[in-house]
């Protein structure tokens, strides 16, 4: 006679049932190790992104910052330079005023210097104006040679102009009324050329003047 024990193999299928369980919970405990990790990871990945970024900003804002100082630097450097040049024209502007009154004060005395050092003899002065430069003698004399004597000692003069003989008339008693004229400047000779911070040669007019 053959037995068959149907509680064994009643029981099979619920042992067959717990080992699938198992085996399903065990792999949702890998799945579940496997997203913790990757989020670890993760995590890692983007906290050395973060810190890289925030090194490179550091340098960029160090590189800002010294930029900015020598930018500070510069503008004190260059506002120096302008203050310079703006001091140097105005002491330049002084300079060429003081020399311009001293030329004008002086200009009349040299003018009148330089003439009575040239008259010849047998030759007076009755009168002589300055004018816009331009300076013109009357005067008379005994004869022409001394006229002419005159003429050549003013022409020795460097600060006067080759003189031109305007007029001469014969009078009474064999004397000769004359009048010159001649150009004159008392400015400075003129630098070099190419010479940095020359001043160019003021022009100069001496106030009129009238001798005799």
């Amino acid at each position: 006679m053959i037995k068959i024990n149907l509680l064994a193999e009643g029981r099979r299928p619920t042992a067959v049932r717990k080992s699938k369980s198992a085996e399903l919970l065990k792999g949702q405990d890998i799945g579940q190790w496997l997203l913790a990790v990757g989020f670890f990871i993760g995590v890692i990945i983007t906290a050395f992104f973060w810190w890289q970024v925030k090194q490179e900003k550091a340098a960029q804002d160090e590189e800002i910052a010294a930029a900015q100082a020598e930018v500070a630097a510069l503008d004190s450097v260059i506002k120096e330079v302008e203050d310079y040049k703006a001091k140097k024209a105005a002491l330049e502007r002084k300079i060429g005023v003081i020399n311009d009154l001293k030329l004008n004060q002086r200009g009349p005395v040299r003018v009148m210097d330089y003439v009575s050092k040239a008259l010849p003899e047998l030759l007076w002065i009755d009168r002589m104006t300055m004018d816009d430069a331009i300076i013109t003698v009357e005067g008379r004399a005994f004869n022409t040679n001394a006229v002419a004597n005159f003429i050549e000692n003013l022409d020795k003069v460097p600060e006067f102009e080759e003189p031109t003989l305007k007029d001469t008339t014969e009078q009474s008693g064999g004397v000769y009324k004359f009048s010159i004229e001649f150009k004159y400047s008392f400015a400075p000779p003129a630098p070099p050329a190419g010479e940095e911070g020359a001043a160019p040669p003021a022009a100069t007019t001496a106030p009129a003047a009238t001798a005799g």
